[in-house]
């Protein structure tokens, strides 16, 4: 039962706070449209060229052309720079490459308007300038009426001269703002300096042995012909020196044996 009562006088609640809303809405009675008008985009083409002087983590020094030099921080990683082709990250960028910025600027004016419809009663009018109206809540309010505006009295419509206080009728506020939209689109492309290719590993290759014009084959197969020089004739000389002696003193002996015996 008592489930019942609440279910009850909640739908109660909603129902008042549907009725307040609605209400609120009638007692206000305006009606607000906005559109927007667009005119003529205009473009502006900003060109800067400058040479890479280092790069330290994210941070990127440029000597720009007129000779200062100018630091980019925190460069994305993930942004890419078109250098002879191929998309370079910050990390990979080298002191002497050639950078160009190109930056189009598209300027576009454009027109908020916003009209907004008023239901109320004159309380003073000052034609054909502007009206003032009470609403519903009893708040004055003052409206610019535009050039040719008009307004509808017992479903028939009036200028701002045909208004009289007391008269219940629609009028419309349009307020006019103009704004600027502005967007930029920026493209780096680079080049390397003339003769180095991009990444270029640092160091010369190491010369095959032998004689310049030779290759390595010819190299192996001459150093197997001929070997290497390891020692001079002077231990030679010496050889044959104790040899000769031996042999005198061999044949010495044999004479005095052969003597003795004959």
């Amino acid at each position: 039962m008592n489930s019942r009562n609440m279910i009850r006088k909640s739908l109660i609640v909603v129902a008042v706070m549907l009725c307040l809303a609605f209400a609120v809405s009638t007692i206000a009675q305006v009606e607000t449209q906005t559109s927007t008008t667009t005119g003529q985009a205009t473009k502006a083409v900003k060109i800067e060229s400058g040479e890479v002087v280092a790069v330290e983590g994210n941070n990127l020094f440029v000597k720009m052309s007129d000779g200062s030099v100018r630091d980019f921080p925190n460069i994305p990683s993930s942004a890419k720079v078109d250098v002879d082709g191929k998309p370079l990250g910050v990390h990979e960028l080298q002191p002497g490459m050639k950078l160009q910025r190109t930056t189009v600027t598209t300027t576009t004016p454009q027109v908020i308007t916003t009209i907004q419809t008023v239901t109320g009663k004159v309380w003073h009018v000052t034609p054909p300038l502007k009206v003032i109206l009470t609403l519903e809540n009893n708040e004055n309010q003052a409206f610019k009426i535009p050039d040719g505006q008009k307004f509808t009295v017992d479903g028939k419509e009036v200028d701002a001269f045909g208004l009289k206080k007391g008269m219940m009728v629609t009028a419309t506020k349009i307020v006019e703002t103009p704004v600027t939209a502005v967007t930029e689109h920026t493209q780096v492309n680079g080049t390397m300096p003339a003769g180095q290719p991009v990444l270029i590993a640092s160091g010369a290759p190491t010369p095959a042995p032998g004689a310049a014009g030779t290759s390595a084959a010819e190299s192996t197969t001459a150093g197997s012909e001929k070997l290497p020089k390891t020692a001079t004739g002077l231990p030679l000389v010496g050889v044959l020196g104790l040899l000769l002696i031996a042999t005198s003193i061999w044949m010495t002996l044999l004479r005095r044996r052969f003597g003795l015996r004959g």
